[in-house]
């Protein structure tokens, strides 16, 4: 009965202790479930044997019970004709083998109990396999939605940098080198605009003076 103990085990185990050390969750589930399979398959084959046994047993229970019945048939056809003496072995014979299947009733009855139990117990462990590779595709799926659920979160709330993180940093300094251009852009066009000013002044000066000499020259 220990490979029923082991499968049990494996059943009550707690798969949240389990997952919790596990550096790979599905691994170990899928680990898990192969470990039930194993057990399952050992306690088919102990139940094959359980089977066996108690079907040898239920032949040897029979055969002894029909040789004491012909051989209480044997007795009385002796008693029929006379053979007191042939009648008295085959009631020899006949307790013989009545007392051997006597014998192995009780035997017969523990070990047919016995299978009956182990198969009863086999198609429980069967239905909980069953569960469990259901229950295995669920929790894998489940494990990596969490999977990409964290991830996405860890990328919204900026954890661990990532693209998303350095393409606001690219895009901030871009903003401050186009701030920077505008100011210089600025600066400059002041610049030009003092530089123009005092330019119209010079020319403003030097016309003036070349109509006064025109007008010096012309008696005016």
């Amino acid at each position: 009965m220990g490979i029923f103990a082991r499968m049990t085990d494996v059943l009550k185990a707690n798969v949240n202790d389990l997952l919790d050390k596990a550096e790979d969750p599905e691994k170990m589930i899928k680990q898990m479930v192969i470990e039930m399979e194993e057990a399952v398959n050992k306690a088919t084959t102990a139940v094959g044997t359980a089977i066996a046994n108690q079907k040898r047993l239920e032949k040897q229970f029979n055969e002894n019970k029909k040789l004491s019945d012909d051989w209480q048939n044997k007795a009385i056809q002796a008693v029929n004709a006379g053979r007191d003496d042939l009648a008295s072995q085959a009631l020899a014979k006949k307790t013989t083998y009545m007392n051997s299947a006597a014998s192995l009733e009780p035997v017969l009855q523990q070990a047919t109990q016995t299978a009956e139990q182990m198969k009863s117990q086999l198609m429980q462990l069967k239905a909980k396999l069953d569960e469990a590779r259901v229950r295995q595709n669920t929790l894998i799926a489940r494990h990596q939605a969490a999977k990409a659920k964290k991830m996405i979160a860890q990328q919204m709330s900026g954890i661990g940098g990532g693209a998303f993180g350095n393409f606001d940093r690219f895009e901030k300094k871009i903003e401050d080198v186009e701030s920077q251009a505008d100011a210089h852009a600025e600066l400059s066009d002041q610049s030009s605009s003092l530089d123009d000013e005092f330019k119209k002044l010079t020319t403003d000066s030097t016309v003036d003076s070349e109509l006064a000499a025109l007008k010096a020259q012309l008696g005016k």
